[in-house]
């Protein structure tokens, strides 16, 4: 990976923002995309989008959700301990013991998710599983005067992580889920800007994604765009650690490449391109299966205004929806390469009907 490429990675990665407070992380993306991007722009919804060849056809989406999970206040007591709901879908015993960095009024305040310690709890009760309702957030603050100062209710936040480099290429960080995706799609633009294709391609960070039930910043940005293909990218989980049984998961490790999923929500034309380009760049990729929906923002968005030529491409992640996943930086490159090849392999003569 380019050095440019990773430090944008990492500031995209280290910057907060869970659904519906993405703002944070698509300035950032935003000006990465103003170095290369003819257009670039924000959505209502905050999506952010950036554009080149805008006037080809057909017209090609690129989407990567900008969005991760993280939690919101939602009561203060008399003593200043601040109670919180989740964003998105958490396992959580993770919350337990962790280090929170809350969006106040005035800035990002540190606090940390407090529990009763162990020998406070009665022994019939340790084995019970613990709920965001057993917990709070301890500030430091004495009372909720004080704690009101810096925190609202409503006020989101993040787990306090940063990233973290291992051996082989692997980095660990929180919100790679789906940031990686947003990475990945403007990449694909940035290595387009630099040889065009014929169609016209609009890389979106997308928002809500997390929460997205009726399709967040996805279907409002496909239908703005009206977008005739689209390519979404998204993580899956590598099976390649203890405890997962392949023959119900499938078989997806770190560092095989960029997965092509096969489903409902997935045109066939779409997949045969983007596999037939994988092989003709002798890019590396896994198959997997995606029999009803795919949990993605693909699923929004083939079924947006008269429909949408969808396809799904997914980067290897381990120990999703924790503040510690972990994905391959090679395969970030291939997912970005794939796209970009697809794109130079579309014209306006490009049938993607199934037949």
């Amino acid at each position: 990976m380019q050095p440019q490429s990773l430090s944008f990675l990492k500031a995209l990665l280290d910057a907060p923002g869970p659904s519906g407070f993405e703002t944070a992380p698509a300035a950032i993306w935003r000006t990465e995309a103003e170095g290369f991007a003819d257009e670039v722009g924000a959505e209502v919804t905050g999506s952010s989008r950036a554009t080149i060849n805008g006037g080809g056809r057909p017209r090609i989406m690129f989407a990567g959700h900008i969005d991760e999970i993280g939690l919101m206040a939602t009561y203060i007591d008399d003593d200043g301990f601040i109670y919180f709901d989740p964003i998105g879908g958490w396992d959580h015993q993770v919350f337990v013991g962790q280090r929170v960095q809350l969006l106040g009024r005035a800035g990002p305040v540190a606090g940390v998710i407090g529990k009763k310690a162990i020998h406070l709890i009665e022994a019939d009760d340790r084995d019970k599983v613990t709920k965001a309702k057993d917990l709070w957030i301890d500030i430091g603050a004495a009372s909720r005067d004080e704690a009101a100062e810096a925190v609202r209710v409503g006020d989101p936040g993040v787990l306090g992580s940063a990233i973290l480099e291992l051996p082989n290429g692997r980095i660990v960080s929180r919100s790679l889920d789906n940031r990686i995706g947003a990475f990945v799609v403007l990449e694909a633009l940035r290595r387009l800007a630099a040889d065009r294709p014929a169609a016209g391609v609009t890389a979106v960070a997308t928002s809500q994604e997390e929460i997205a039930y009726t399709g967040g910043g996805a279907r409002t940005a496909a239908v703005a765009l009206e977008a005739e293909v689209a390519i979404v990218v998204d993580v899956t989980h590598a099976t390649d650690h203890p405890g997962v049984e392949k023959k119900h998961h499938g078989d997806v490790r770190l560092g095989c490449g960029p997965v092509l999923s096969r489903g409902s929500a997935i045109n066939p034309m779409v997949f045969d391109l983007l596999a037939r380009a994988a092989d003709e760049e002798s890019i590396p990729y896994t198959l997997q299966a995606a029999p009803r929906m795919t949990g993605t923002d693909a699923d929004a968005i083939f079924t947006a205004h008269a429909g949408v030529a969808t396809g799904l491409v997914s980067v290897p992640n381990r120990y999703m929806h924790s503040p510690n996943e972990m994905v391959v930086l090679e395969d970030l490159d291939r997912a970005a390469d794939l796209l970009a090849a697809f794109a130079r392999r579309v014209d306006a003569g490009t049938d993607f009907v199934p037949r």
